[in-house]
């Protein structure tokens, strides 16, 4: 039976903009309270979308969150009609504000983990929501997620889509930024490799930036899936320091290969799992020197988060690497590039690049945008046709976010009600695009 890796990327929400909300995102805090361009954001993800279905990969999308949080607001005590308590928000703590306009769920790496079903003890496919605790405007994410991944992968004999881990910082967990699988073929058994920064009762005096994701939180991820390989591999503190917040800044990993930073992992950690890995199947580790890309050089062009493709095959002998335009404008890490695709010692063989600057303005490059998952050809005839694009479906899209998007956007128009008016227009008109008339029932 043939296997498809596919990209469920996040549609990028008519709210999208420069909150500076996330601490230890370089990017976010860079532009923090600029102008943003939500329209151009969603139709340059939606260009990055059309272009793997070129590629002749599968791809499909999970639907924007409901913004503003309007029930988060109201929780925090503002009150009053819908209008009263935007602005009262805005007038009171414009922080909160943003938060309930947030749309980082843009970033769909950060919507889940995913254990395939090849490589769970009851074969099925699991998904679990990350409950995205270190950050606020995060942390009011995973109920919708969950409800929208149960829409999406909505036939319970084949997929197990799994409630968040509990919402408590022993448990904090990032999703797919910081898991990956390793693997020899897509169909085949692989191992799932689980990165986190701190644990419980360990030294962080080192950090200067939260480390997102708990050690804790991975092993009950790996235990909840039943995944029968599990690697467990701490991130270095100068990565996190430097602004890789999640693994997926500073590594990726597709097949057998783990394309990765020398200075990904902490030393012993990495020396152990690495052993691990060899031992438990084809392993090609591809390290990139810090003497040829520094870490300020590989987080300011995004470098490893780029999408690492096996072919749409699924051959693992020529994969591509889907990068973001910036790997080309910092002169290091375009030179590297180039030396890493003419070397045959291993598979990365060719590089296509996308412009997805409003994302990677806020901290997130093509890899964040999107959700990996693995599915056998019974599952993918399993998933919501909904939720799967064509290129037809895109153009349908991309004219949706003409219609309904602002140009530009400042975070003093949050405060504006017209623009909470226009934002529950825009998700009322996807939500009869996409048949599913309770998308949004009661969210709004």
């Amino acid at each position: 039976m043939k296997h498809y890796e596919v990209n469920f990327d996040g549609l990028i929400g008519p709210s999208h903009h420069y909150g500076g909300l996330a601490s230890g995102n370089l990017a976010s805090h860079r532009n923090a309270l600029k102008t943003s361009s939500p329209r151009q954001a969603a139709l340059q993800g939606l260009e990055k979308m059309r272009t793997l279905i070129r590629l002749g990969y599968r791809q499909g999308f999970i639907p924007p969150q409901p913004r503003p949080a309007l029930s988060c607001l109201r929780q925090l005590g503002f009150s009053g009609s819908d209008e009263e308590v935007i602005k009262q928000a805005g007038s009171q703590a414009p922080e909160l504000l943003s938060m309930a306009y947030s749309a980082s769920s843009m970033w769909a790496a950060n919507a889940a983990t995913v254990t395939p079903s090849s490589d769970s003890h009851d074969g099925k496919l699991h998904l679990t929501p990350a409950n995205l605790v270190t950050t606020a405007h995060r942390s009011i994410e995973h109920p919708y997620t969950f409800a929208a991944l149960q829409r999406i992968f909505h036939n319970p004999a084949v997929f197990s889509v799994h409630p968040a881990l509990p919402a408590t910082g022993a448990f904090a967990d990032e999703g797919a930024a910081n898991h990956g699988r390793l693997c020899s073929e897509h169909g085949q058994p692989g191992t799932g490799l689980f990165v986190w920064g701190r644990q419980r009762g360990g030294d962080t005096s080192d950090l200067n930036f939260p480390a997102r994701q708990t050690l804790e939180a991975s092993q009950a991820i790996a235990r909840q899936h039943g995944v029968k390989q599990a690697v467990f591999l701490q991130q270095n503190a100068a990565a996190i320091n430097a602004g890789a917040f999640h693994n997926d800044v500073v590594a990726v990993a597709n097949g057998p290969v783990l394309f990765y930073h020398e200075q990904a992992y902490e030393a012993e950690s990495q020396q152990a799992a690495f052993a691990q890995l060899r031992e438990l199947g084809e392993f090609v580790p591809v390290c990139v020197p810090t003497a040829e890309v520094s870490l300020d050089e590989a987080i300011r062009s995004y470098l490893f988060n780029s999408q690492l493709l096996s072919g749409p095959d699924g051959d693992m002998s020529r994969m591509t690497l889907i990068a973001p335009t910036e790997c080309q404008e910092v002169e290091a890490v375009a030179q590297y590039l180039q030396r890493l695709t003419a070397d045959d010692s291993q598979p990365i063989r060719h590089v296509e690049f996308v412009d997805v600057r409003q994302s990677m303005s806020n901290g997130g490059g093509p890899a964040c945008l999107r959700l990996r998952v693995l599915l056998s050809e019974k599952e993918l005839e399993a998933v919501n046709p909904a939720f799967m694009l064509t290129e037809e479906k895109i153009d349908a899209l991309q004219q949706w976010v003409r219609d309904h998007y602002r140009d530009s956007l400042h975070p003093l128009e949050l405060l504006e009600p017209e623009f909470m008016h226009e934002c529950h227009k825009a998700m009322v008109s996807l939500q009869q695009w996409l048949g599913c008339q309770d998308l949004y029932d009661g969210l709004m």
